[in-house]
């Protein structure tokens, strides 16, 4: 965890609230693809005494502005369409035929 004094208010990565904040000097993995609790971590570089560091800025889904995972690890898109209106998808060349006019 980064000392109290660093902590800021916001993410200084996506300027969102963060539930927890987290510091590195060393090796790390980040894998959040069946994370029920956090969606997104920005990753901010920070000199601290003169020691390079990475700190973590642990979002949750609610703070990203998602949902969790499905169950059984299917990661289904949270859609961002007003209510009542269904994705517009681009059709391919192969889907359009000459006698339909190229539609």
């Amino acid at each position: 965890m980064a000392p109290d004094d660093s902590r800021a208010a916001r993410c200084p990565v996506c300027d969102r609230a963060y539930d927890s904040l987290s510091e590195h000097t060393g090796g790390l993995m980040v894998n959040l693809l069946a994370n029920a609790r956090y969606r997104r971590v920005c990753f901010d570089p920070a000199l601290v005494e003169g020691e390079a560091r990475v700190r973590f800025y642990h979002h949750t889904h609610d703070q990203a502005g998602t949902e969790p995972e499905a169950p059984a690890g299917r990661d289904e898109p949270v859609s961002r369409e007003p209510a009542g209106e269904a994705p517009r998808r681009r059709s391919s060349p192969e889907s359009s035929s000459p006698t339909d006019g190229g539609r």
